[in-house]
């Protein structure tokens, strides 16, 4: 599946523009992650652009988030260890357990987003100039961007990548694409 065809796909199940940016977020970070692992861009890129491409249908059962875009709408158009990471972001509700690097980055990368969202909302220059320090004191005041799994965000530590070096790294992918996002 090409990138085009992802992002088609993706519009055709979600229309909410908050999900979107989500979706392209993901897909930056994952992106960056890959390239700092030496891994497939393409795909994990991928991964992260489709990961809740099912959350509109699964949001009042979240025990099928995940298992019914593998199941459904990704079977066959992905390899099988991208249908596993999707299924396994959403461990909680799936018991799809997380095993690959893939996996992981797929649960932190995605995870790191809302963060570094709602950081960007709140600051008048958005994305521009925003360091890992500021990340990670957010991340300390656990009632800002509450529903952040802040566990879950030091998974990176499972790939291999210290908190800063992860925050930077999903940072500098989030402000390249901060325009398309409504973050700029």
């Amino acid at each position: 599946m090409t990138r085009e065809e992802a992002l088609k796909l993706l519009k055709e199940h979600i229309k909410e523009k908050n999900l979107i940016n989500h979706s392209l977020e993901t897909e930056a970070v994952m992106k960056g992650l890959a390239r700092y692992f030496n891994e497939d861009e393409e795909l994990w890129g991928i991964v992260g652009l489709l990961h809740d491409i099912d959350y509109i249908q699964t949001k009042d059962n979240p025990k099928e988030h995940g298992l019914i875009a593998t199941n459904e709408i990704l079977k066959g158009k992905l390899p099988e260890e991208a249908l596993y990471a999707i299924a396994a972001h959403n461990m909680e509700g799936t018991g799809v357990v997380p095993k690959s690097k893939l996996d992981y980055a797929l649960r932190c990368g995605e995870t790191i987003t809302g963060l570094i969202h709602a950081n960007a909302l709140i600051r008048p220059q958005k994305m521009k100039g925003m360091k890992p320090k500021s990340v990670k004191k957010k991340m300390k005041d656990k009632s800002f961007a509450a529903n952040v799994s802040r566990e879950r965000i030091l998974e990176c530590e499972k790939i291999g990548l210290d908190l800063n070096k992860f925050i930077e790294i999903a940072i500098t992918e989030i402000s390249a694409i901060a325009k398309d996002v409504d973050l700029e």
